[in-house]
């Protein structure tokens, strides 16, 4: 006895099967999703937390960004992300890259906006910004101060050497 293919899919017990294949399928990757998303959160987590301890602060923020994109609430890396946004402002503020540290900043103060460390540490930014901008606007009289100083010094060092030569000939 020869069964058709088509004959055998079609029976109740073959659907009943695809159905309950189909369904078992659409659960367990469902469920799956879940855990596959949290496993990788905590990987990207782990390997901001090396990178982080190596003083890899570049590949600690991303690391804990990309961890932060598949689960946006999660507290380590916050936690992280913030703190190491907080270390390359200062580094950028050290190196006078003000904008580059309030960039720095903003990223962090999207996941921490009542962050008092933020807070302080832009105020700081701006306070320098405030005295580059004062020096820089009066640098044409620094300038001329500074040409007027050599002068005097040059003058100084002439009538040191002119004493010293009337003191040898005394």
């Amino acid at each position: 006895m020869k069964i058709d293919f088509a004959t055998a899919v079609s029976t109740p017990l073959a659907r009943n099967v695809r159905v309950i294949l189909a369904t078992g399928l659409l659960l367990a990757v469902t469920g799956c999703a879940t855990d596959v998303t949290r496993w990788i959160a905590q990987t990207r987590n782990h390997q901001g937390d090396v990178a982080l301890s190596r003083g890899n602060d570049l590949d600690a923020a991303e690391a804990y960004q990309l961890a932060l994109k598949l689960a946006p609430h999660d507290e380590h890396a916050r936690e992280g992300f913030v703190s190491v946004q907080l270390r390359l402002a200062e580094n950028l503020f050290a190196d006078s890259k003000f904008d580059d540290a309030v960039d720095a900043l903003a990223l962090a103060a999207k996941y921490a906006a009542d962050d008092g460390r933020i807070t302080a540490l832009r105020s700081q930014i701006e306070q320098a910004e405030i005295k580059r901008d004062i020096v820089v606007s009066n640098f044409p009289s620094f300038k001329e101060t500074s040409t007027n100083i050599r002068r005097s010094f040059a003058a100084i060092k002439r009538s040191t050497e002119e004493i010293g030569s009337s003191l040898a000939r005394f």
